[in-house]
C-alpha cells in the first residue's frame, strides 16, 4: 500500500546537503551584513569557526586551519598547485572526485613522477602498493561510490611524503587520524549542512615546513598563495581570508557548529551517521532487489551511502522520479558518473526517522515502476 506518512525532511542530496534538523533563518540574525570581513567583528566571526571547527573536530595542538575560496575544490586544489613538486605522487582512486584529482596531477600540473591505483566503483585500490616516500593523493570517503577508507592503520608514523586527504564527505561522520594526515579539506556544504562557496583547509607542522621551503615551478593564483617571502601568511589561519567572504554563510557555519556541539560534538555526529547507515542495513537485509554498492561492510560509508537496484536504467530513472514527485525523496539518483543506481545522503544533519519513513516509500516506488 502507498504510504501515508512523509518525512519531515526530504532532502538527501549529497551536496549541498540537508540543513539540520530544526534549521531557521532566525539562527543568521546576528551576521555582520554590510560590514568588512577584515573589521574586528568580522575577522572575529571568521575565527570563531576556526576556533569551534578545531575544538569540535580535536585536531592537533599544532594544526592550523583556513577558510579558503571555492569550496572543498578549491581548497584542495589550493593544495595541490602550493605542495606537489618536489616528490613522487602516488593517488588513489576509487570514484569520480579523487579521479579528477589524478587527472589535474597528470595534466595541468604534468608531473611525470606520478602513479596511480585505481579502483572499480565500489572498492578500494590495494593500500599495500604505496611507497610513502611519495606525496599521497586521496580522498577518505568516495562521495560518488559510497566507499569509505576503513582506517589509518596502512599510514606509516615516520612517512617521507605528505598525506593529502579530500575529506570532505568524510569529516564530522567518521573517525579520521588527524596526526597521520598532513592536509585535509572539506567543505561545509557536506556533513554540517552549511552554504557553499567556502573551502576549509587544514595544514600539519610537515605541510607548512613544505610550504616555506618549496616554491613551485609554476605561477600561482592569489587565491592559491599561502606563503608571501617564503614565510606563511599566518592571518589566513586567524581569520584573514585570502579574498571577500560571505558573512551570510560564515554565520550558517557557524550555526551548524553549535548544532553539532548540541547533539554530543564529534561523537554525536559520528552516531547519527552510523544510526542512518544502520536503517539501511536493515532494509538492504530485506530485500532481494536492492544491495549496497559497496559491498565490504568494512569500507561502506556512512554518509553517501550508494546502492544497486535490480531495475533496468529506465525504470530506475522512473523510480526516482515518482520518489520526488510523491515529495518524499529529492536527489536520490546516483552520480552521473557512477553505476546506475541510488545515492541516498546520510550525514548527521539527516534523522534516522526520515530515513525509516523513506524505506517505506521506496519499497512503494519499486513495486510501481515494475
Amino acid at each position: 500500500m502507498k504510504p501515508t506518512i512523509k518525512p519531515i525532511s526530504p532532502n538527501f542530496s549529497s551536496g549541498p546537503c540537508a540543513k539540520h534538523p530544526g534549521f531557521s533563518l532566525d539562527e543568521l540574525k546576528d551576521a555582520p551584513l554590510g560590514r568588512s570581513h577584515r573589521s574586528t567583528l568580522g575577522k572575529g566571526k571568521l575565527a570563531e569557526s576556526i576556533d569551534r571547527t578545531k575544538k569540535i573536530l580535536g585536531l592537533p595542538a599544532d594544526y592550523l586551519m583556513g577558510i579558503v575560496p571555492a569550496s572543498d575544490t578549491g581548497a584542495f586544489e589550493m593544495a595541490m598547485w602550493s605542495l606537489l613538486g618536489p616528490h613522487g605522487v602516488d593517488v588513489l582512486v576509487w570514484e569520480s572526485f579523487s579521479k579528477g584529482w589524478a587527472t589535474d596531477i597528470q595534466k595541468q600540473l604534468k608531473l611525470e613522477n606520478t602513479r596511480v591505483f585505481e579502483a572499480e566503483y565500489g572498492k578500494l585500490p590495494e593500500l599495500s602498493q604505496v611507497n610513502f616516500d611519495n606525496d599521497i593523493v586521496f580522498v577518505w570517503n568516495g562521495t560518488t561510490s559510497g566507499v569509505k577508507l576503513p582506517d589509518g592503520d596502512w599510514i606509516p608514523e615516520d612517512r617521507a611524503g605528505l598525506t593529502m586527504c579530500d575529506a570532505t564527505s568524510a569529516i564530522f561522520a567518521m573517525e579520521i587520524p588527524f596526526h597521520k594526515l598532513d592536509v585535509i579539506t572539506y567543505s561545509w556544504q557536506k556533513v554540517l549542512g552549511g552554504e557553499a562557496a567556502h573551502g576549509t583547509i587544514i595544514l600539519s607542522p610537515r605541510a607548512v615546513d613544505r610550504l616555506e621551503s618549496y616554491a613551485p615551478p609554476w605561477p600561482l593564483p592569489k587565491i592559491f598563495r599561502m606563503t608571501k617571502g617564503g614565510k606563511l601568511i599566518e592571518g589566513i589561519f586567524k581569520g584573514s581570508m585570502i579574498n571577500t567572504p560571505s558573512m551570510l554563510a560564515n554565520e550558517d557555519y557557524l550555526a551548524a557548529l553549535k548544532w553539532a556541539e548540541s547533539v554530543g560534538g564529534l561523537a554525536g555526529l559520528i552516531e547519527r551517521s552510523n544510526a542512518n547507515l544502520a536503517v539501511w542495513e536493515d532494509f538492504v537485509a530485506e530485500h532481494d532487489w536492492i544491495d549496497f554498492l559497496a559491498e565490504n561492510k568494512e569500507i561502506r560509508s556512512n554518509t553517501s551511502v550508494c546502492f544497486t537496484v535490480d531495475l533496468p536504467e529506465d525504470k530506475l530513472k522512473e523510480l526516482v522520479k515518482l520518489l520526488a514527485d510523491e515529495g518524499v525523496a529529492y536527489d536520490c539518483g546516483s552520480y552521473r558518473d557512477a553505476p546506475p543506481g541510488l545515492r541516498f545522503w546520510c550525514g548527521a544533519t539527516v534523522d534516522a526517522s526520515d530515513l525509516e519513513i523513506v524505506t517505506q516509500w521506496l519499497e512503494w516506488a519499486y513495486n510501481e515502476v515494475i
